[in-house]
């Protein structure tokens, strides 16, 4: 990959606008409770300022993330500006942050393509399933709590073709719920959006008839309701009744969800069910060594598996223009996949822990930060 430079024009207000946003990212999420302290192994000696921005999703699991290594290093600030998967990956790319979390990794064009303006010529990227997470598919229709769906029924009310909640596709799976005779109302993202790309591609990848649009990071189509973030599709399904919508489950707790159909089972949204969608998902070929970019097997009919799930990466560079911003990233990094930040991350955020096997890869990658 060659990297060539470009003016940073707007960093000076990213970062800002970053400094603002770092300090809601810097305080202790709801219930966290680090396990820092003498007998931890994370990474120490580190100060400075380390920025970066990105997906919604990985939020709540940054803040725990930041929590553990600012305890274990009192001079070091971690911000973190949760504006959406492409916004990060554009702000790592001009350089006003050090490193991006995004609800997938760059293509290989991409990478290619550049400019990557914080990472030195000829760098590489380190790209880290450090999040995994299913997406949940959430629904408010009075009087109904549950529902089964299969990806075509899914995929039909997200393409518009399924309209009204009575539907015979629907009920054809939810035998025994009062399903009303009201219009659906999809809710979607707004923005560029990597939760978005990942559910397209579960839409795309289990019924391309009834879904034609690809995956893709923006809503193709018009329709339904839009909203911003994450956190504005949860308030939107939950302020209208005959709603659905896709969101991080972390931030779907308390609202109704669809169990989908996975080979003759219907399974609901949980980090059990998206790790084990995950170990059955192989790492996509054609990328180096530290970039450990994954394809989701979504038509997976593995026991448990739910395979509407999303892996969120944090991205930086194998080498960067600024060895101190290096150190850094290296060490937020390590303390993202290691065991006390993975279950801080399932503790706070519902998360996925990562494997072993995955952990030892990826330090691997990271170690190779410079």
């Amino acid at each position: 990959m060659k990297i060539t430079r470009i003016a940073q024009v707007g960093a000076i207000a990213a970062i800002a606008a970053l400094a603002l946003a770092g300090c809601a990212a810097n305080e202790t999420p709801a219930g966290t409770e680090s396990s820092a302290g003498s007998e931890s192994s994370l990474p120490t000696g580190l100060s400075g300022t380390l920025n970066g921005s990105g997906a919604t999703s990985q939020q709540v699991a940054i803040q725990s993330w930041t929590q553990l290594l600012q305890t274990a290093n009192a001079d070091l600030t971690v911000n973190y500006d949760p504006q959406g998967s492409g916004t990060g990956r554009e702000s790592f790319q001009s350089g006003a942050v050090q490193f991006a979390g995004s609800d997938r990794a760059f293509k290989k064009d991409e990478i290619t393509a550049g400019p990557f303006s914080a990472c030195a010529p000829d760098s590489g990227l380190v790209e880290i399933p450090a999040y995994v997470s299913p997406i949940a598919i959430i629904f408010n229709v009075e009087g109904v709590d549950e529902l089964n769906l299969d990806p075509a029924t899914i995929a039909g009310i997200f393409a518009g073709t399924i309209t009204n909640w009575n539907d015979p596709a629907i009920a054809a799976t939810n035998t025994d719920a009062k399903l009303p005779d009201l219009a659906i109302t999809p809710v979607h993202r707004s923005d560029k959006s990597g939760t978005t790309g990942n559910f397209t591609d579960y839409l795309s990848k289990t019924d391309a008839a009834g879904w034609t649009y690809g995956s893709v990071e923006e809503w193709p189509i018009s329709g339904g309701e839009a909203a911003q973030g994450t956190s504005g599709v949860v308030n939107a399904v939950k302020g209208g009744n005959g709603t659905i919508g896709y969101a991080d489950s972390s931030q779907a707790e308390g609202i109704s969800s669809v169990a989908v159909k996975v080979g003759d089972d219907f399974v609901a949204h949980s980090a059990e069910g998206a790790a084990t969608a995950v170990d059955a998902s192989p790492f996509e070929d054609g990328r180096g060594d530290n970039d450990l970019a994954i394809t989701i097997d979504r038509t997976t009919t593995e026991a448990g598996a739910y395979p509407v799930v999303l892996i969120s990466y944090l991205i930086g560079c194998e080498k960067y223009t600024d060895a101190a911003a290096a150190k850094l990233v290296q060490g937020f990094f390590t303390t993202a996949i290691s065991e006390e930040g993975q279950e801080a991350a399932a503790k706070n955020a519902g998360s996925a822990p990562i494997s072993d096997t995955l952990r030892e890869r990826a330090q691997k990658a990271i170690d190779a930060i410079s």
